[in-house]
């Protein structure tokens, strides 16, 4: 994989996604975005730092997804990963509003997703 831009706004924090609309309407949950350049996430309060979350089988590094993350104008970032499942999450987060648009996709699916964030560490 290249040499991926990982904004310090997002690398090695813990951020809270809560879901507003799309196919996780109503759920929480946890993303670690690692130092490493790595994500693991999982349903609110699950995931730690530097463990794996509900959606990660395995501890190792080597395993978890690569995560994208680049300013893209003052106080809004772009967050991208594909998941094992399939699926790829594509996010812009405005921290001046605490807002999150976006869009989940596989090979066969899209859905715009939106909802609000809190940065927990």
């Amino acid at each position: 994989m290249t040499d991926l831009n990982r904004a310090a706004a997002i690398r090695g924090k813990t951020i809270r996604f809560v879901w507003t609309e799309g196919p996780t309407k109503g759920m929480t949950h946890d993303h670690v975005f690692h130092q490493d350049g790595t994500v693991t996430w999982g349903d609110a309060g699950t995931v730690k730092t530097g463990q794996p979350a509900g959606n990660q089988p395995a501890a190792d590094a080597k395993e978890r997804p690569q995560y994208g993350a680049t300013e893209v104008a003052d106080d809004i970032y772009l967050v991208s990963y594909l998941a094992p499942s399939g699926y790829t999450l594509t996010v812009a987060l405005h921290f001046g509003h605490q807002g999150i648009v976006g869009f989940a996709s596989s090979a066969k699916e899209w859905y715009p997703v939106r909802g609000t964030f809190q940065v927990l560490r």
